[in-house]
């Protein structure tokens, strides 16, 4: 007898439950500066991946003091960020992770299910270390290992390269699922909001209007 969609989605996710993911959070001041962002637009972004996360197993994010409150009041557990750059802060957060399965995230996947990461972590159960690279092919979205002293992040330019040579086997995922799609630039949001595929608190901050998107700040255009 074929097995149902739903018993596939249900063992995936009691697949997923033990694992622990670690997502680093740039502070509210000075958060998503690529995407030239509002802080209340980009603690939007990071609000509505962590929440996804949350539905899936248990996580830690590694950020201000200041933006503490707003993850802990979603039931994520707080590190501080050492303010040594994206991998040190992934370390902060690994170094105070249970025994198990661990999983990096980044924070800015505002179009990410609970579905889709569910699938993900299964599929990265059966792996020592595995990862998942963003939409354009070239950096790195999730890295998943079976303890956290096997993770080595080296998050930067072309980090999907890096990652592979460090051991991390790239998992099969959907080119148009929400896990690839993290948000570096206006045009990202926007395919995003045209297609409907934002969480809610991205949505209501980055309403379309003809100028563009409110939450946004005009990118200048260098000389």
């Amino acid at each position: 007898m074929p097995i149902s969609n739903s018993s596939r989605q249900g063992r995936h996710a009691s697949l997923a439950s033990n694992w622990t993911i670690v997502i680093p959070v740039k502070g509210t001041s000075n958060a998503k500066s690529r995407l030239n962002a509002t802080p209340k637009l980009a603690s939007a972004i990071a609000l509505d991946t962590v929440s996804i996360a949350l539905e899936v197993a248990r996580v830690f994010v590694v950020t201000t003091p200041a933006a503490r409150p707003l993850y802990e009041h979603l039931g994520a557990q707080f590190v501080e960020d050492p303010s040594q750059g994206l991998n040190a802060a992934i370390d902060a957060g690994l170094k105070v992770c249970p025994p198990g399965p661990v999983a990096i995230m980044l924070g800015d996947l505002p179009a990410l299910t609970a579905s889709e990461l569910t699938a993900a972590l299964a599929q990265a159960g059966q792996l020592k270390q595995a990862m998942v690279s963003d939409t354009e092919g070239t950096g790195t979205v999730l890295l998943t290992a079976s303890g956290s002293k096997l993770h080595r992040p080296s998050f930067g330019a072309r980090s999907r390269l890096m990652h592979q040579a460090l051991g991390y086997r790239e998992l099969s995922v959907h080119p148009y699922s929400g896990l690839r799609r993290d948000v570096d630039t206006l045009e990202h949001l926007q395919e995003l909001m045209v297609t409907r595929r934002l969480g809610p608190r991205t949505t209501e901050i980055a309403a379309i209007a003809h100028t563009g998107f409110h939450g946004l700040t005009p990118q200048r255009k260098s000389a």
